[in-house]
């Protein structure tokens, strides 16, 4: 999952949140230097990534694109499935995805001071160009595999990406529909969630 599940994912908690953003970034026991709840937010992403990269039906989409994206496979699915989560956001929640999105930014920026190197590179892209809500369309999600692909330099294939959901779209989202409900419910069982 990317982005957006990771957020939604995390519930009301901010440090949670905040632990579950920078997740990708803290490698090993980096974590012990974060306080409990931060911690709990990188253990819980790294068992949401653990969860999704096992899961049958993600292995079912990762296998439907495969020929196009090769190694790459597993972001891109990853994307769509946020692409997916955007786009049916009202079945998924009841705060507006903008609201949601907003404060997710705020979250992020009032703890900007604590972010890794690398988050910090990416943060202000998220926010200037509003990233999780640009997931809902297209058109935004082309700008957002193009980036991707650039920093590739080309090689993963990704610039074409958007253009590959359109072909396997109702696959892809029966996919994401079968696997997320299953996610939620994996998360929602998990102690760092309960904290």
């Amino acid at each position: 999952m990317n982005f957006l599940a990771h957020a939604h994912l995390s519930g009301d908690n901010d440090a949670l949140l905040f632990g579950n953003f920078v997740a990708d970034s803290v490698k090993g026991n980096e974590l012990n230097r974060y306080h409990q709840d931060v911690k709990n937010g990188i253990v819980l992403h790294r068992k949401i990534d653990r969860f999704t990269d096992l899961h049958p039906v993600v292995s079912v989409s990762k296998d439907k694109i495969r020929q196009y994206f090769g190694l790459y496979s597993g972001i891109v699915v990853d994307i769509f499935y946020d692409h997916f989560l955007a786009a049916n956001w009202n079945l998924f929640s009841p705060v507006e995805l903008s609201e949601f999105s907003t404060n997710v930014y705020k979250i992020l920026a009032k703890r900007f001071l604590l972010l890794p190197s690398r988050t910090l590179r990416i943060l202000p892209f998220l926010i200037a160009q509003n990233w999780l809500s640009s997931y809902a369309n297209l058109t935004d999600l082309k700008r957002v595999f193009y980036g991707m692909d650039r920093r590739t330099r080309f090689r993963s294939g990704m610039s074409g990406a958007v253009e590959v959901l359109q072909q396997n779209y109702k696959n892809l989202e029966k996919d994401f529909f079968l696997f997320y409900p299953e996610l939620i419910k994996y998360v929602n069982k998990q102690p760092e969630k309960s904290l």
